[in-house]
């Protein structure tokens, strides 16, 4: 598939099934891109085809085409597809659309969708429902539109669902040499992940970014995520939408913390690829790391002529990753040296306009700025519109810096249309980066700065049924006991039974009606009970039987542990802040089964009461390596019964000094 795949991104020959108005844009898009293959018109009755012969069916063909742009009906696209997969063509575009994003409207669409596959064979397809794709690096392309795509030698791919938000990012504005836009429609046969792979064969794509809907196939994406560290191609993805799978109603609190959205981010990490939230961030990223790679460290640094700006990028940076260290000694007398005594010395540094419009100084400035860990300097400049030439010291200074000292260089514009295309492309080719917006930089950085090699473990696949089996907390404590997970004596008896049932235990006791999803909300906990008062409280509590168990009095935490199925992304572990003010909190961290043990203790170190945790204000700390069996002790038990668990949830697991102690359990079954 990935060998049809670059067959079909870089054709030499090109068929154009269908005489329509968007058949007809893109041979007009070939002829303005420059294309130097053959291109072949398919129409049974026309004679020419924008200046081009046509053939009036498939078979007339002088040889098997290496891609085609089918635009006619859907039906028949289903013909052609199979035409095309029995003369050996290199792959083909499905324009057509009502297959199964139109089920809604039409219950044939999936029918059509299965034959449109089945139709295809081994021969590689974009869509249906699709636009197609732009080869700005051959001038190769199949899309029935407009594009803002221009020639390059190098550049980045962008692969995207929606093919008008391909074409917008066609249009951008901000200096991204693009080599390929690939648009993949309902992805019937050929996923992102795929499409992607056969990408990165071409040596001249210097990085991917994805706008992702949907992942499909996860071990498609981990095969990805490994080419791609192999390769040395870095991965940013913007995802949007909501699983709705993951969205389906359940009874525990971690399914209110962990939706898709966490799911889909843990895989992200999971997979090392960089997580945007917007889609100027996606391009100010790709363009960062075409001109740079990814950045070694979180560690930054900004010199501008104004405090403003330096207070600015300061406090648009809290909340990130990011860090502005304190200049070393070296810096410092580099800066010196510069600037003269005048200045105070900062990182964000305001070095005013002392040295303004001498080039040669404010290099020796701007380089003061960089090396001794930093990964990235900034030099905040605003071009003027009135005279963007009348700064043409700023850019000659940032050409200076980087030819001199190596260092990773970017000039950044605070807004971005201050930032003339013409200064961009000469900053770009002399190795600095033209970075538009101060918000999208720092976007940019941060993402930069998180890219890693892939976690080489699969992820746990779930089962499919409906988990609709819930085990009463007795059931699901004994369950995860066996696999190791600490949890407090207890007995299960009918209340009128509860005076006995404590015998041989050891109070005061927690008392628990059986078989309520949460108990706490029915007023069915009743805590720091008495043996004599057991009976009573049983009782009061209501249920035919009572959970009876011996308390734990020396917490210094309360956690919570919980896994629930997400069948777009795996099982999603979360990590966070237990207890009945868990939702309000919402202090958690999401994790992809398996999860390492280090990744695991990195997680919890992320928390907002891993302060807690460590021992807060001369308090003890909890017990974590306690903390981190329990968390392995329930990723066990998810991986024994992974085709039949729907969700698992320790809430609270009480932290000790000395232990964890799982004191509510719940477990939910095919």
């Amino acid at each position: 598939m990935s060998k049809g795949l670059s067959r079909m991104f870089q054709p030499r020959s090109i068929a154009v099934i269908g005489g329509g108005a968007w058949c007809r844009q893109v041979i007009v898009q070939c002829r303005r891109m420059g294309y130097g293959g053959a291109i072949w018109p398919v129409h049974p009755k026309a004679v020419e085809v924008e200046g081009y012969p046509a053939f009036a069916r498939l078979e007339d063909l002088p040889g098997a085409p290496d891609a085609a742009f089918i635009g006619i009906n859907r039906h028949a696209t289903i013909e052609a597809v199979a035409l095309l997969s029995a003369m050996g063509a290199g792959g083909a575009v499905c324009f057509a659309s009502g297959f199964s994003e139109a089920l809604a409207e039409d219950e044939t669409g999936g029918d059509l969708q299965a034959a449109l596959v089945a139709a295809a064979g081994e021969m590689p397809i974009l869509g249906p429902n699709c636009y197609g794709f732009v080869n700005a690096l051959d001038g190769a392309l199949l899309w029935p539109d407009q594009h803002g795509c221009s020639r390059v030698e190098r550049g980045v791919a962008i692969l995207t669902q929606s093919s008008n938000i391909a074409i917008n990012l066609t249009m951008q504005q901000r200096g991204l040499p693009i080599a390929y836009v690939v648009t993949c429609g309902n992805m019937a046969q050929t996923g992102q992940a795929r499409i992607a792979m056969a990408l990165l064969d071409d040596p001249r794509v210097t990085a991917i970014g994805l706008h992702i809907e949907g992942f499909g196939d996860l071990r498609d994406w981990e095969a990805l995520a490994a080419k791609a560290h192999a390769r040395g191609v870095p991965l940013v993805a913007l995802k949007v939408g909501a699983s709705e799978q993951a969205q389906q109603a359940t009874v525990s609190h971690t399914a209110s913390l962990a939706g898709s959205d966490a799911g889909a981010q843990a895989l992200l990490d999971r997979l090392g690829i960089a997580p945007l939230r917007a889609l100027p961030d996606l391009l100010e990223t790709l363009k960062l790391l075409h001109c740079n790679g990814p950045l070694t460290g979180v560690d930054i640094a900004s010199i501008s002529c104004s405090g403003g700006e330096a207070s600015l990028i300061a406090d648009m940076s809290v909340g990130s990753a990011l860090r502005f260290p304190a200049l070393t000694a070296r810096q410092r007398q580099a800066l010196r040296a510069a600037l003269g005594p005048m200045v105070a010395l900062s990182n964000p540094l305001d070095y005013h306009t002392y040295i303004w419009r001498d080039a040669q100084a404010m290099a020796a400035a701007w380089s003061g700025m960089t090396g001794d860990g930093i990964a990235l300097t900034f030099s905040i400049v605003d071009y003027p519109v009135t005279d963007p030439a009348d700064w043409t010291c700023a850019t000659q200074a940032a050409l200076k810096v980087r030819a001199e000292t190596g260092a990773p260089f970017a000039v950044v514009a605070t807004l971005p249309e201050l930032m003339p295309a013409d200064v961009a492309a000469e900053l770009m080719a002399g190795g600095v980066v033209p970075l538009m917006g101060l918000r999208e930089a720092l976007a940019a950085a941060e993402a930069a700065a998180s890219l890693h090699a892939p976690d080489p473990v699969p992820v746990c696949l779930p089962g499919q049924e409906d988990a609709t089996q819930l085990l009463d907390e007795g059931a699901a404590k004994a369950a995860l006991a066996a696999h190791g997970l600490e949890v407090p004596r207890n007995r299960t008896a009918r209340a009128d039974e509860a005076a006995q049932a404590v015998e041989g235990m050891c109070g005061p006791f927690a008392v628990k009606g059986v078989g309520l999803a949460h108990k706490s909300e029915h007023g069915a906990v009743r805590l720091g009970v008495p043996a004599a008062d057991v009976a009573r409280v049983a009782a009061e509590i209501g249920t035919p039987e009572v959970l009876i168990e011996e308390m734990v009095s020396d917490a210094v935490a309360e956690l919570l542990i919980g896994v629930i199925r997400d069948p777009a992304h795996g099982f999603v572990l979360t990590l966070g802040a237990g207890g009945v003010l868990t939702e309000l909190m919402r202090d958690t961290v999401s994790l992809l089964v398996p999860a390492a043990r280090a990744d695991i203790a990195a997680a919890l170190q992320r928390l907002r009461i891993a302060p807690l945790l460590a021992g807060y204000r001369g308090k003890p700390g909890a017990d974590m390596d306690a903390i981190l069996r329990a968390v392995e002790a329930v990723q066990d038990y998810v991986l024994a019964h992974a085709g039949t668990l729907g969700e698992v949830e320790i809430n609270p697991l009480l932290v000790a000094p000395d232990r964890a102690v799982a004191v509510d359990a719940l477990i939910r079954l095919e």
